[in-house]
């Protein structure tokens, strides 16, 4: 690797290391997880600088990595044998309404794993359905039905369930007690 290569790509990892590490953890509501799933996409990044560096849109490009990193892992036996428990939670970011938050959090969590990468490319990057499709490696169809699957899926999680006459509403969604709520940056 030459220094002016090396150079290039200490400097835009060093730009938009936190970014990628905020989308990591929406996809994987996990802070330890994010950062392997980062690790593992800068991995990728740097043997592939050369195309990288040609895109004509590096932050997309990387957006795509991660989000098809994050799908493998998730299909990968490994995700499946591997459950971690009595972690030490990070603090929570504040939010307006903390449950709702979390339930929110829960329901999204739960979701299959090209679902929730629709839901996180389309409302929390903010990308259109064309743009979303490309990284996904999907057609644009597969995605509105994709993110209309996500999205009823989670309206059923988070409605009021009847719990007998005069009882107050109780929520389908456990309460997660995890790692803190990514913020927006």
């Amino acid at each position: 690797m030459s220094s002016n290569r090396d150079a290039e790509y200490t400097e835009y990892v060093a730009a938009r290391l936190s970014s990628l590490r905020r989308l990591a953890v929406v996809l994987c509501d996990d802070w330890q997880r994010a950062d392997d799933l980062v690790q593992a996409t800068l991995t990728k990044l740097y043997v592939h600088w050369g195309r990288v560096r040609a895109a004509s849109h590096a932050d997309a490009y990387a957006r795509a990595v991660l989000v098809r990193e994050f799908i493998h892992e998730r299909r990968s036996n490994w995700a499946k044998r591997v459950s971690l428990s009595d972690k030490m939670p990070d603090s929570p970011a504040a939010t307006a309404d903390h449950d709702a938050a979390l339930d929110l959090r829960t329901a999204v969590a739960a979701l299959p794993a090209r679902q929730r990468a629709t839901l996180v490319l389309r409302f929390y990057c903010d990308l259109n359905v064309d743009q979303s499709a490309e990284i996904l490696g999907c057609s644009p169809g597969t995605v509105k039905s994709q993110t209309a699957r996500a999205l009823d899926a989670v309206r059923r999680a988070l409605e009021p369930a009847a719990d007998g006459p005069g009882r107050q509403p109780v929520t389908r969604v456990a309460h997660h007690t995890g790692e803190g709520a990514p913020g927006h940056g």
